[in-house]
Parts: C-alpha cells; sequence; structure tokens
C-alpha cells in the first residue's frame, strides 16, 4: 500500500499556540495546568484546569472574544463557531502554512477533513435554554451549527472549500484517532491524496466540570502535582481544551510538492473492550489487542517500538488498566521501550487528545526526543518494570506508538516512523 506521511501541524493547545512553543515544552516539562478561576466557588470540588492562553471565548456574543493578533476572523465566520470551532480554524492555518500548501491543494477534490469534536455544550445549553424561555424564533440561526458535534468540521470544510472527503468521528477519548486512522485508509487506498485531521474542544465549565460527577476529576488543587499518569498517589485527570490539525499527504504528494514531511504513519489497529460503558477492561484487553494490531498493519513487532505514548489519563483504574495492557504487548521489550504520558503536561483534551498527541510524536520524531512523564513521585506498582523515563531524553526514536482510549472501550493506537 501507498505510503501516508505528516507533512504539516497545527497547534492551539495549553502548552503552546505553535509547534516550537509546543515543541519548547514538552522537551523541558513545561505544563499548562492552572488554578482555574472559573471553578473557584465553593461549590465546585475540582480547582484546576489547563486553559488555552491568549484566547477569551468566555462572552456568550462571540463577537467580544478575544484571540491573538495574528489571526483574524470575519464576523459572519464567527458567528457559526463555538470555541472549539475557532480554536481548530487558527491551527488549520498553521498547518496549511507548516505543509507549504496552496489553496488550490486546500480546496481540491483530493483533499479531504476527518474531525473529533464533543461540540459546544456551553452555546448548546444557551440555545436550549433561550427556546424554552423566550421561544424558538428566538434563538440565533447559527445556534445548532455552532454548538452540535459536528461544528468543528461544519465549519472547517465551508471555511476553506474543502472538496474531498468530510466527515465527524464519536468515540469519546478516541476520536480524534479514529479520525487520523480512517484518514490514513483514506490516503492509502488511494481515495484521497491529502487529509487534514483535526481534533478540537471548548476545555471550558461545560466541557470539564460534568466529569467531576463521574469522579473522574482530580481534586487536587496543586498545578504542579494534579495531574500525574502512572503515579501511585494521582486521582483524576485535569481537564483541558484546544485544537490540533495534521496534515496526512500520500507518497506521491510528498514527491510532487518536494516537502519534507514529519514523520510517516505506519498503520493502525482498534479493538473493543466489550467490557464497561465508562471504566477500561481491568486486564486492558481491548487495548493490548488495538496494540497488537496496530503493529501487525505496519509491519513492525515491540523489539522495533522506540516509544509509546501513552493514554494515561492520571486516573487510578485506567492507568492500571494500560500497564498491563503494556506488559502483555511489549513483553521482554517492557524494560527497554520508553512509555511515557504526556497528559501531565497538557490534562486530558477528551476526543482532542488522539491528534494532539499524534502531534506531538511527530515533533518528537523529527527532532529526535522521547518526552518524559512529569509529576511522577512514586510510581505505582502496576508499572513496575516499564521504562516509564521521568524526564525528556534527547534521543532520536524510530518507531513510536500512540494510544487512545474512550468510552464504551474503543481503543485505537497510531505507529508512526522516522521519515
Amino acid at each position: 500500500m501507498p505510503k501516508v506521511f505528516i507533512t504539516g501541524v497545527g497547534f492551539i493547545t495549553s502548552i503552546g499556540n505553535d509547534a516550537a512553543a509546543v515543541g519548547d515544552s514538552l522537551r523541558v516539562l513545561r505544563h499548562g495546568i492552572v488554578r482555574y478561576p472559573p471553578f473557584d466557588k465553593p461549590e465546585v470540588p475540582v480547582k484546576v484546569a489547563a486553559p488555552v492562553r491568549e484566547f477569551q471565548t468566555d462572552a456568550e456574543d462571540p463577537e467580544d472574544w478575544t484571540l491573538p493578533t495574528r489571526y483574524r476572523v470575519r464576523r459572519e465566520v464567527l458567528r457559526s463557531m463555538g470555541p472549539g470551532s475557532l480554536y481548530a480554524w487558527c491551527a488549520m492555518q498553521q498547518a496549511v502554512a507548516d505543509a507549504k500548501l496552496a489553496e488550490v491543494d486546500v480546496s481540491d477534490d483530493g483533499t479531504g477533513l476527518y474531525a473529533a469534536s464533543a461540540g459546544s455544550p456551553g452555546i448548546l445549553t444557551r440555545h436550549v435554554n433561550r427556546m424554552h424561555e423566550q421561544g424558538v424564533m428566538r434563538c440565533p440561526p447559527l445556534g445548532i451549527v455552532a454548538s452540535i458535534a459536528g461544528t468543528v468540521q461544519f465549519n472547517l470544510v465551508a471555511h476553506f472549500k474543502i472538496k474531498g472527503a468530510s466527515t465527524g468521528f464519536s468515540s469519546a477519548c478516541a476520536s480524534s484517532s479514529h479520525a487520523a486512522g480512517f484518514a490514513f485508509d483514506e490516503i492509502a487506498l488511494g481515495r484521497q491524496r491529502r487529509m487534514f485531521v483535526v481534533g478540537a474542544e471548548d476545555g471550558n465549565v461545560e466541557t470539564i466540570l460534568p466529569f467531576a460527577g463521574m469522579r473522574a476529576l482530580s481534586l487536587n488543587p496543586d498545578p504542579d502535582t494534579a495531574s500525574r499518569p502512572f503515579d501511585v498517589a494521582r486521582d483524576g485527570f485535569v481537564g483541558t481544551g484546544g485544537a490540533t490539525v495534521l496534515v496526512l499527504e500520500s507518497e506521491d504528494e510528498v514527491r510532487r510538492r518536494g516537502v519534507t514531511p514529519y514523520c510517516e504513519i505506519a498503520g493502525w489497529g482498534q479493538a473493543s473492550d466489550g467490557h464497561n460503558v465508562a471504566i477500561s477492561h481491568p486486564e486492558g484487553a481491548g487495548l493490548a489487542a488495538a496494540m497488537c494490531r496496530a503493529l501487525v498493519a505496519a509491519r513492525v513487532t515491540a523489539a522495533d517500538l522506540d516509544h509509546i505514548n501513552a493514554h494515561a489519563t492520571s486516573t487510578p483504574i485506567g492507568d492500571i488498566s494500560e500497564c498491563k495492557a503494556l506488559h502483555a504487548v511489549l513483553g521482554a521489550e517492557a524494560g527497554r521501550v520508553a512509555v511515557s504520558s504526556t497528559k501531565a503536561l497538557t490534562g486530558h483534551g477528551l476526543s482532542l487528545a488522539g491528534a494532539m498527541e499524534t502531534g506531538f510524536c511527530a515533533l518528537a520524531l523529527r527532532n529526535g526526543f522521547i518526552p518524559g512523564s512529569a509529576h511522577i513521585r512514586q510510581l505505582d506498582p502496576a508499572a513496575a518494570g516499564l521504562n516509564i523515563p521521568r524526564e525528556t531524553r534527547p534521543i532520536a526514536p524510530r518507531v513510536v506508538l500512540n494510544n487512545s482510549s474512550g468510552f464504551g472501550g474503543a481503543n485505537v493506537c497510531l505507529v508512526l516512523k522516522r521519515a
């Protein structure tokens, strides 16, 4: 099958709003977690989050939002956007420029876009409340397309004039990894020459705080230790938002355009736990199966792996499940392959996580480093025997595996190779 490469990236994240800033944060393990002012209420037990910087999107009217001066969004464009769509719009501009794409490349029958987002619960809540309180005809005409789960692809496909395949994916925290996997298939099977892969989330009160009711969020008020995957004292994840856009292209397009790719996507795999609607399989069975399928698809083995970007969100149950899956798949290689979770720095981006962390892997492969797993003070016994670096290593990985898991036991793994 034809090879597929990542040729461009764009980031709006809690650890940086472009590739250079994100790469620097990954190297020095600079996290983006803060005491979050909207949570500073006695009735809210959660106190920290990892918001994006330089954007203010709390106002009900998008025309009152503020964003970095490098971006200009027309009023008629903003009307159909939630915060996540705005972040994606900005990351898309970065990715197009980074991949050196001309307008004719973007708006072409051979270019498609797959996206993942939970939509904008805050806007949807206001929209529904207004409908009940003031009447149906007092609702904003674009309230639906600005708020429901497809809002990211609706906006990007329209405003960037995408003419190829487009759709959205909804598998919770595995969503944007599913988008990347199926985008890979579109290119490898010859259906498209180029695909944009987008993950985006609002990352505000309405998208983060409902997880407190599941007892899934960290109640640790210290930003420096709240997100600590694999640590024995971890107590839940820290919520974040933002957007990442990846440009995937065929080998023929890379050669035709003469661009240098970040890395190759060598293959991917998926499997389901068949266990519980919200809790990972206790032995990590589905994730182990997805990893094995990804390795087979990429024609590599555990002995070829140098680094695994773990899904590990810093929840007590989820991290243990993943540790068991890693031991099962790595076997004798468990003590050699470096395993780390960048969620210690960013928090958990929900449906954004897969695309964002694939972007992190792309930076590591191009720039020659392996991110450390921050904030570990005492390693959980379940992680014993795994090679979990506490600091970033100046080692150039050749083959990297990125794990994602979502509600219902959806597991997706992507294999990336140095280009």
